[in-house]
């Protein structure tokens, strides 16, 4: 019988105390690659748990599933003395702990990161925060919405003539996930060297200033403040959704010979002989009466005919995908992102690894499912379990109509 390979991280233990979206995204992708992850839930658990519906069972939204699949689960009340004596032993042989606790809650209870040092050298500590942990609006809390519209990025989302607009997906959020993944392999790999760990420190308001480019580019360059352009490109034209017989279509030009290859499939060649349309900052300074010519030739075209044609011609076009036709696409298809497994449903992992694939281990864990099993695991017997659960410290096997 061949097994399949073992994922890159296997070997590598996490202790995920976070909640919501970006740390437990983080921990859900060490898992994927191989990594034992045990989530942390206090004993309300995780509040995404009841982000509904849909619910795919009692305690479990879809969001949650979506975020928390091959972690083994166990809830402690970490806010009395017993249950950091848990923390403590779980520690002794975790190398990430994941956490987005608000600003001085682990000092409080006893782990400032002098501390965790100290305790834990080799310790990998991924701290995720909205904002930080000092300066004017350090430990503030931050949810994705508020950092997009402190970060700038409300700011240039939406139409020109419209109000600022939120992304439509958590991004920021999303992306700091990503972000706190990598920080932690690159602290993995430096510890190689070193022997020691160290503290990744991602906030939210760090990756939505990221996310920027290239408006941040644009004023820092010359101080003009970027205004929204709805789907059109600020520095590109046409870069921009047009709308086809049968829906929305996408056209990505970046440079001349695209543009000449665009006039040409749509038969307007009196645009490539336009000196207003010659280049491409002639082109951005005209993109009004531009997109008036290329939406009247484009609206009497099926698009996804029109969409072949481009992009034979190395022109990128697409038409505009709902989430169903996204994920029904033949090539997201073909590449494995939907991944169906029972009466599971979710996104394979985006990193791809040819030798040490990650793995999606599709069941997500009730509240405490493992609490018994791991704690006996770090050395405690029945009794002592027993008696944490008698106390309320502990809770195996927690139940959404329990919580």
């Amino acid at each position: 019988m061949t097994h399949p390979p073992a994922g890159a991280l296997t070997g590598l233990r996490v202790l995920d105390l976070s909640r919501v979206l970006a740390g437990p995204y983080c921990a859900q992708m060490l898992a994927d690659h191989g990594a034992d992850v045990i989530k942390v839930e206090p004993p309300a658990g995780d509040e995404t748990r009841g982000w509904g519906p849909p619910f795919v069972s009692p305690g479990t939204s879809a969001y949650y599933r979506n975020l928390n699949r091959g972690k083994k689960n166990i809830v402690v009340d970490l806010s009395v003395p017993e249950g950091r004596d848990i923390l403590d032993t779980l520690l002794c042989d975790t190398d990430v702990l994941v956490e987005n606790f608000k600003a001085g809650t682990l000092a409080k209870w006893g782990y400032p990161e002098d501390e965790l040092r100290r305790r834990f050298p080799a310790l990998i500590h991924c701290r995720v925060t909205g904002f930080g942990t000092d300066g004017p609006l350090g430990g503030q809390p931050g949810y994705d919405a508020v950092l997009q519209a402190y970060g700038g990025l409300m700011s240039v989302n939406g139409e020109p003539d419209g109000a600022p607009l939120r992304v439509g997906v958590p991004v920021v959020d999303q992306v700091t996930g990503i972000l706190a993944f990598s920080g932690i392999l690159l602290a993995l790999h430096e510890r190689h060297r070193s022997g020691h760990g160290q503290l990744v420190d991602c906030t939210l308001l760090d990756t939505a200033v990221s996310l920027l480019h290239p408006h941040s580019a644009s004023w820092l360059a010359d101080g003009t403040v970027p205004r929204r352009t709805g789907s059109a490109h600020p520095s590109i034209a046409p870069y921009d959704s047009f709308t086809a017989a049968d829906g929305p279509l996408f056209v990505a030009v970046g440079n001349d010979r695209q543009f000449g290859a665009l006039t040409d499939v749509l038969d307007v060649p009196a645009l490539a002989d336009d000196p207003r349309f010659a280049t491409n900052p002639d082109r951005v300074r005209h993109r009004h009466e531009l997109r008036a010519a290329l939406e009247k030739a484009i609206a009497a075209r099926p698009r996804a005919e029109l969409a072949a044609l481009l992009t034979a011609r190395g022109i990128p076009a697409s038409p505009v995908h709902d989430v169903a036709e996204a994920l029904s696409a033949p090539q997201v298809r073909h590449r494995g992102l939907v991944v169906e497994d029972g009466d599971y449903r979710g996104l394979a992992s985006p990193v791809s690894l040819s030798r040490t694939p990650a793995r999606v281990l599709p069941e997500v864990r009730d509240a405490g499912a493992d609490t018994r099993e791991v704690l006996a695991a770090s050395g405690l017997d029945d009794e002592a379990v027993e008696g944490l659960v008698r106390r309320g410290v502990v809770r195996p096997a927690v139940t959404w109509d329990d919580a």
